[in-house]
């Protein structure tokens, strides 16, 4: 996922500053298991794999690290990988 991000902000040039800081607060917080950029072209979000274990702490090194230009904190979604596909 890093990889991937820096392939967005390098080559493509479709990253910001603000992205490019979540990732990298996200990159130096134990249990996070990869972050990229999404949504490139509006500014975005990013999308973080986390260690189980590790959501509490990950929102909390966020929102302590990070605030938007405007001086917000940012908006945290967790969401929970669903179960395979299947037939139904």
């Amino acid at each position: 996922m890093y990889s991937s991000h820096t392939g967005l902000k390098e080559k493509y040039e479709v990253s910001c500053a603000e992205l490019d800081l979540l990732v990298e607060i996200a990159k130096n917080t134990q249990g996070v298991i990869g972050a990229r950029m999404m949504g490139g072209g509006f500014g975005g979000c990013t999308i973080n794999l986390l260690e189980k274990n590790a959501i509490a702490n990950f929102k909390n090194i966020i929102l302590a690290q990070y605030k938007t230009p405007e001086g917000k904190a940012p908006e945290i979604y967790e969401v929970v990988i669903a179960e395979e596909t299947g037939l139904i």
